[in-house]
């Protein structure tokens, strides 16, 4: 069985925003009880995490690494066409990831205590993100 939903998230900008909720409710309308969901984001200047969902102090230390191993408008960049954090944004999509393989038990994604599902927004402003969600089982 297969079954795919699209999710839009609305960033505010640069920051972490969960979905965790949203991918485990298409997981259920499913009706999958056994298999695995693949999420994609269809963007390069977002992306994808699995990450501790306790504690706000790791996405925030996360930012912060991110923010000096990558900064924006830094001169090494020739490609700035949408702006100072337009570059910046692509090396970071390419430093994580754009798609997550997650497994389904008991119709759920089995997913760890402290885990949860987040697209990170790597440009300033606001944006409308396009993701799949992709159940087989």
């Amino acid at each position: 069985m297969y079954h795919a939903r699209d999710l839009t998230v609305s960033t505010r900008g640069r920051g972490f925003h969960d979905i965790t909720s949203e991918v485990q409710r298409a997981i259920q309308d499913s009706g999958v009880r056994q298999g695995l969901c693949t999420v994609f984001l269809h963007h390069t200047s977002a992306s994808l995490i699995l990450c501790e969902n306790a504690d706000p102090d790791v996405r925030r230390d996360l930012e912060a690494f991110f923010a000096r191993l990558v900064k924006d408008g830094d001169s090494l960049f020739q490609h700035d066409a949408e702006g100072p954090d337009d570059m910046p944004a692509h090396v970071r999509t390419v430093l994580t990831q754009n798609s997550l393989s997650i497994p389904i038990q008991n119709g759920a994604a089995d997913l760890g205590t402290w885990q949860g599902l987040y697209v990170w927004e790597h440009r300033t402003s606001p944006h409308r993100r396009r993701v799949t969600v992709s159940v087989l089982g």
